[in-house]
């Protein structure tokens, strides 16, 4: 069965097609493994015409390492915990409000990040989650893609002596929603801040990728106010306007994409505002590991705990 698994890249270094591969049934370890290998290597992995139902979708994000609750503040479906849904008629107003930068807690110097709202999954718990799972549930004809952002090639595109320098810092990290519900499984729902390395190492392949995120990172430790601001500013335009390392994804109906979330960002819907139809997505995420940077410094919670896998 893994000979006949066809790994299509859709660009020189981000993400690729998967073909020869049914993840509606129970995957056996070797077809686990050499999926687990495309991951690593392609980043981001697309798989078409993969109908399946929430339990599926769960059985299949375990077998790559325990799925989690569906977020650390926002509940999963009731009947589902690990799921989340998102359906783009519910978050339109945010994203119109995001586009007019008025819903970030830094809108004054952080317009231009939103634009293109790039982020990492809950980078602002202290272990984010290893990999993400996200299934079309109503997908329209045109419209709703996702972009990512490869990070290890984004961070090796710098100057050594940058890259040297960004080796050695932190960033702070950050995300509250007081009017969020108790989570199903009764723990808080927030608030959440972690401090993580500006640099983190891959824990299995030893590569180094900038953890950057325009929606949850907030400063970098020990520098000023401007100081911060101006470094964020650049390495988040780097991220958006270096075209080379990036990867669209189309969607279809009953697709699945599944991205390594401690070596990409992403950013979508992109174009939600230029179409009315409905676009439902179900998510789920596997547990992740606390980042660790190259000069040994490893992420601390500073406020509430880790996101571990459920029970």
């Amino acid at each position: 069965m893994v000979s006949e698994i066809r790994i299509r890249p859709l660009t020189p270094i981000t993400g690729a097609e998967v073909e020869g591969v049914d993840l509606t049934s129970d995957l056996p370890p070797a077809v686990v493994a050499r999926l687990r290998e495309a991951l690593l290597s392609h980043k981001v992995l697309v798989f078409r015409n993969q109908p399946m139902d929430d339990e599926r979708h769960v059985e299949l994000t375990n077998a790559f390492g325990g799925a989690t609750a569906a977020h650390p503040i926002v509940n999963g479906l009731p009947e589902n915990p690990a799921v989340l849904r998102t359906a783009l008629s519910e978050e339109r107003k945010a994203l119109i409000e995001a586009e007019a930068g008025l819903s970030h807690p830094l809108k004054e110097r952080t317009l231009r990040r939103l634009r293109t709202e790039w982020h990492v999954d809950s980078t602002f718990v202290v272990n984010p989650n290893a990999i993400t799972i996200l299934r079309g549930v109503e997908i329209p004809l045109t419209g709703g893609d996702t972009l990512f952002a490869n990070l290890e090639a984004l961070y090796e595109g710098l100057s050594p002596s940058l890259r040297g320098y960004l080796d050695t810092l932190q960033a702070i990290h950050s995300r509250h929603a007081p009017s969020a519900p108790p989570r199903f499984d009764g723990k808080p729902a927030g608030p959440f801040a972690a401090v993580h390395p500006l640099v983190r190492v891959h824990p299995e392949t030893g590569a180094r990728s900038l953890l950057v995120s325009a929606v949850f990172l907030q400063a970098i430790r020990g520098l000023k106010p401007r100081e911060s601001a101006a470094l964020l500013d650049f390495l988040l335009d780097e991220l958006a306007g270096r075209d080379e390392i990036h990867a669209r994804v189309r969607w279809e109906q009953d697709m699945l994409v599944m991205w390594d979330n401690r070596a990409v960002a992403h950013a979508g819907p992109v174009d939600g505002l230029l179409f009315e139809e409905e676009r439902i997505v179900h998510r789920t995420t596997v547990v992740g590991d606390v980042p660790c940077g190259p000069n040994g410094f490893k992420s601390r919670a500073l406020m509430g705990g880790r996101f571990e896998a459920l029970a």
